[in-house]
This record gives structure tokens, C-alpha cells and sequence, in this order.
């Protein structure tokens, strides 16, 4: 027991520092020509494809992979203090997991299908390019639902479990509802859940090892 909450801490800490690096990347790295026509942009992804393919294999797959671990280590958690709530935040939880691994597989694939295009036929590829951001969006960033109502249930179950810091469950509440909200399509709220989710992981991470170290 001990063991898999230690390595959910650790994973926790590993979720926040994926936020930051794909924040870092897209915001300081990333300077796709937005306003160029479809060769140029073509062009870019072309000669990007390697470092596009390992940020969406970081920023989906391996997230993805330290979630699965973090959702079964605090379902462990809480499960006997608030099994319905831990029961039912877990399912969330696991359908997010699928649902942002499916996102960086899709990712990559179509990355490398929009280039195989790309030499015959520019336009379609455009096309082809269009559909597999939206579907990446709607399943992995575009929308934090799922997301949002794993840590609004979880964050529920932690204060009726009376596990780990009162204030991190409170602060969870407000993440949670912020993700939900996202159903709106507003840039703003996916923007504020993401940034809150890197204090969140961060301080979920250092309670869950604090914690473990105080047993």
C-alpha cells in the first residue's frame, strides 16, 4: 500500500511538470506560421514532425500513464472511508485516462498521415489536418470535463475521508467546477484549469509523499 502511494506522489509530480513543458514548448518553443498558406504550414510540420511526435507522445501517452497510476492509488486511498464517491470518481478518472492516451495516439498518427498527403495533395491534407486537431480537441484539451469531475468527485471524497490537506480537497472543488465549465467553449476556463492543475498535481504529489513519510 505504502509503496504504490509513494509512486503516485511521485506521478503527481510528473503530471505538473508535463504542464509545464508542454506550456513552455507551445508558448515559447512552438512558431507554427498561422498566418501562411498550406505549403509553409505543411513545410513546418514536415521538418517538426520528430519533436511534435515526442511532445504529443509526452503530453498525452506518458500523462496519461501517471494518471492511471495516481486514479488507482487514491481510489486505494479513500475507498474505505467514501466508497461511493471514490467508486465514482475513479470511473471518471480511468475514462479520462483512455481518453488522453487515445488523444496522443491519434495525434501522431494523423501527424503522420496529414504529411504522407502532403506530397500529393496539399489541400486535402489541410483538411485532413483540421479534422484530427478537432478530434484531438474534443477528446484531450478542448474540453475538460471528464477531467474536471474526476478531481470535483475526488476532491468531494477527500473531505468526507478526511484524507490529506482540507485546503488541497477546497482548492480541487474550484478546479473541478472550472473544468466542467469548459463544456462552454471559452479558451479562458481550459486555460485556467490547466495552470490550476499545476498547483493542484504539485501540491497533491507533496501531500501524498508528506503524508506517507508521516504514517
Amino acid at each position: 500500500m505504502n509503496n504504490i502511494q509513494k509512486i503516485a506522489g511521485v506521478a503527481a509530480l510528473f503530471e505538473a511538470v508535463i504542464y509545464i513543458s508542454a506550456f513552455i514548448f507551445f508558448g515559447a518553443c512552438w512558431d507554427y506560421p498561422v498566418s501562411a498558406g498550406d505549403i509553409q504550414k505543411l513545410s513546418y510540420l514536415i521538418h517538426h514532425q520528430s519533436i511534435l511526435s515526442i511532445v504529443n507522445f509526452v503530453m498525452y501517452v506518458a500523462f496519461g500513464l501517471f494518471l492511471a497510476i495516481l486514479v488507482i492509488a487514491i481510489h486505494q486511498r479513500m475507498k474505505t472511508k467514501a466508497p461511493l464517491l471514490s467508486q465514482t470518481a475513479t470511473v471518471f478518472g480511468i475514462i479520462w485516462v483512455g481518453l488522453v492516451i487515445a488523444s496522443g495516439m491519434i495525434a501522431n498518427v494523423g501527424l503522420a498521415a496529414v504529411i504522407d498527403l502532403s506530397a500529393q495533395n496539399p489541400q486535402q491534407a489541410m483538411t485532413l489536418l483540421m479534422v484530427i486537431n478537432t478530434i484531438v480537441e474534443a477528446f484531450g484539451g478542448g474540453n475538460e470535463i471528464v477531467g474536471g469531475l474526476w478531481v470535483l468527485l475526488l476532491s468531494v471524497a477527500g473531505l468526507k475521508a478526511i484524507e490529506l490537506p482540507k485546503w488541497l480537497h477546497y482548492f480541487g472543488l474550484l478546479i473541478g467546477t472550472v473544468g466542467v465549465l469548459t463544456i462552454y467553449p471559452a479558451e479562458i476556463l481550459t486555460e485556467i484549469f490547466g495552470l490550476s492543475q499545476i498547483v493542484w498535481f504539485s501540491w497533491l504529489g507533496m501531500a501524498m509523499l508528506v503524508n506517507l513519510n508521516s504514517e
